[in-house]
């Protein structure tokens, strides 16, 4: 999903979102450098990641927009938002732009306006999970991703984000596996932006632990 301790690979993000229906078309957005230490995930970028789906259109804007021109429209969605607080759409694009500046307070506010009036949406719990994880709250960041996999038993990277806050933020090992082996039930060939598999995840954290000795 500290915004960039190192710079982030580009963000490439859907159409406007249209009411009701909210995708976005992310990459990996890096929150944090983690890296266990052992050979095996030496070197291996770790975060937390933004919901991933088709855009309303069907096509990908090219460009990010400038800081300029997301403050701008900062502005222009919360005046919207205060003469129309049931607009559905302008929350979750204001949440999404303040995602987008590292604002996490205010991006998990507006995700909580958007989800009073569209509960459902998968995407806006994970998106709000990746924030409360910024905010330093990883166990609300797991139950967000835990309401999303509820809503949509297949959305993958809910599942994802979940064993990566757990191995990382909560140092629950068997929970990310567990969670982990639940994605790959749903896809056996997950894996994270950057080619490393979910299954070889597992494995080297199976190995990891097995190599621990006991007692």
């Amino acid at each position: 999903m500290a915004r960039k301790n190192i710079p982030p690979p580009p963000e490439t993000r859907g159409g406007s979102p249209e009411e009701g229906k909210f995708v976005r078309q992310e990459t990996l957005f890096l929150v944090t450098l983690v890296a266990l230490a052992v050979g095996f995930f030496g070197g291996v970028l770790f975060g937390v990641w933004r919901s991933e789906s088709e855009n309303g259109s069907g096509t990908p804007t090219a460009a990010v927009p400038s800081a300029p021109a997301m403050a701008e429209r900062i502005r222009e969605l919360e005046a919207q938002t205060a003469s129309n607080p049931a607009g559905l759409s302008a929350w979750v694009e204001l949440g999404n732009l303040y995602f987008d500046t590292d604002q996490p307070r205010k991006a998990i506010e507006a995700y909580r306006r958007a989800l009073a009036l569209d509960p459902d949406n998968a995407d806006v719990w994970t998106d709000m999970g990746v924030m409360y994880r910024r905010e330093g709250n990883p166990e609300e960041a797991v139950r967000c991703f835990e309401r999303a996999m509820t809503i949509d038993p297949r959305h993958e990277i809910s599942r994802l984000n979940k064993g990566i806050v757990l191995l990382h933020d909560l140092k629950d090992e068997a929970g990310a596996i567990r969670a982990w082996e639940e994605l790959l039930a749903i896809n056996p060939l997950a894996a994270v932006p950057g080619g490393m598999t979910v299954d070889r995840m597992v494995q080297g954290l199976k190995q990891k632990s097995s190599a621990k000795p006991s007692g």
